[in-house]
């Protein structure tokens, strides 16, 4: 018997677009909820074509690798809401619904006629979700941003980069990927308020303003310290202590040593294993597991800060030890032993070749229509009564347009090509797939 999971039973209108959006619905979709995906082929810039489309493949809009990996768990419906026809369509589908959301800047929706004024006349308890840049109140309310721009405002770029340099800010659009967390969070708060007193409500969620409390040491030091945002030296990062900078606590605790990335055999590019030893028991345990070499008991090595004081030699036997097993086989040594370390993964390291996240299901294969079978990572988290998993690859564009219409709200087949026909539910001078043909006949 398959157990029920959280959000069976709740339909989400989801208007949202690119990442951060759609990465709130996809985790909703693994919980349960049934998630209608509203978008038309000629705004939906996730679907354009990318670098992540494989090379095999035609590019086209059902083809881009980051948008499959995206929207898994979800319905499509190809529906232009800026037409009257579209837009009662919309109208239509959020009052047979639970909860809309959408990441557009704040004015978008509401020339559309789909603000949350009008929502709740449709649906009273309905739980709107908004997901902008500055929020939806506010001077610059109305700014538009990605990623990158909110993480600049928010105040992680200025503390990203090394000193004398450029803010560099961050390798991947993490804000996207936070922000959709923090929506999906906003939804099953609204949700559970409903529950609570048959009331829904708009949650306006700024993604600029998410990401603040992710500097939250910086504002210590400044309201605290008095001191402005800084980068005075090397990062704390892999090593904790860098040449020529000075030797204070940091943000990660107590600065020690050794405490870095260290190579491994066979020195390929991504061979590499992080080890930190956070007191001289623990330096001595990693010392009994490269058996104990001569060098290590050198007194300039006994105490922590004779290690940070003599880092250069410490790490360069390390990585004499280091070099000579693979990172997972000295990861399993050192963590027998007490030992903090792991290993430095690539992409292909966490879905491949990782046993933790292997038995964990992290990262599980699903049958796409035009990507074939590919792995898609699951939920970090395990509910032990109400299961949460990937069930069904991400649609193709407009895949469910006719079910939702006709399943739904009830359309007969000759409203469907009537809607087909007269740019409702597709553009009418575009190339239809065929499975789109396939669906009118």
């Amino acid at each position: 018997m398959v157990k029920p999971r959280a959000l069976d039973g709740i339909r989400v209108v989801d208007f949202s677009w690119v990442r951060a959006g759609p990465w709130a619905t996809r985790w909703l979709g693994a919980l349960g909820a049934e998630i209608l995906k509203i978008e038309w082929p000629e705004n939906e810039r996730g679907r354009l074509p990318s670098s992540t489309t494989p090379q095999h493949l035609e590019t086209n809009l059902n083809t881009s690798g980051n948008f499959n990996d995206t929207n898994v768990n979800k319905k499509s419906l190809t529906l232009n809401v800026r037409s009257p026809k579209g837009l009662d369509i919309a109208r239509r589908l959020i009052a047979v619904s639970d909860v809309v959301i959408e990441n557009f800047s704040s004015r978008v929706l509401a020339k559309w006629g789909l603000g949350y004024p009008e929502l709740i006349e449709i649906k009273p308890d309905i739980v709107y979700v908004s997901m902008s840049g500055y929020g939806h109140t506010g001077r610059n309310h109305h700014y538009t941003t990605f990623g990158p721009v909110a993480q600049a405002a928010s105040g992680l770029t200025l503390l990203s980069g090394l000193p004398g340099a450029p803010p560099a800010g961050w390798g991947w659009s993490y804000m996207d990927d936070t922000g959709g967390m923090y929506g999906a969070m906003c939804v099953l708060t609204g949700l559970y308020h409903r529950n609570k007193t048959g009331k829904g409500q708009h949650i306006d969620r700024s993604r600029v303003l998410s990401g603040i409390p992710l500097t939250g040491p910086a504002l210590l030091d400044v309201t605290v310290n008095g001191r402005g945002s800084r980068r005075p030296g090397y990062p704390p990062g892999n090593r904790a202590h860098w040449p020529d900078t000075p030797i204070a606590p940091n943000y990660r605790g107590p600065t020690v040593a050794p405490h870095n990335a260290y190579r491994t055999a066979p020195s390929g590019y991504n061979d590499w294993c992080v080890i930190v030893c956070h007191s001289d028991e623990e330096w001595q345990r990693l010392v009994q597991v490269m058996g104990a070499p001569q060098w290590a008991a050198d007194t300039r090595f006994a105490t922590v800060a004779g290690r940070l004081e003599n880092q250069d030699d410490l790490d360069a036997g390390i990585e004499a030890w280091t070099q000579t097993l693979d990172k997972y086989a000295l990861t399993e040594r050192c963590q027998a032993a007490g030992v903090r370390a792991l290993p430095v993964q690539s992409a292909e390291d966490r879905v491949e070749n990782d046993p933790q996240l292997r038995h964990r299901g992290m990262y599980e294969p699903l049958e796409h229509p035009a990507l074939g079978t590919y792995r898609v990572q699951n939920a970090p988290f395990k509910l032990s009564a109400t299961p949460v998993y990937n069930h069904a690859a991400s649609p193709m564009i407009g895949q469910h347009t006719g079910e939702i219409m006709q399943g739904l709200l009830g359309l007969s087949r000759e409203d469907v090509q009537a809607g087909f026909a007269d740019g409702t539910f597709w553009p009418a001078k575009r190339p239809r797939f065929p499975y789109q043909d396939e669906m009118l006949r």
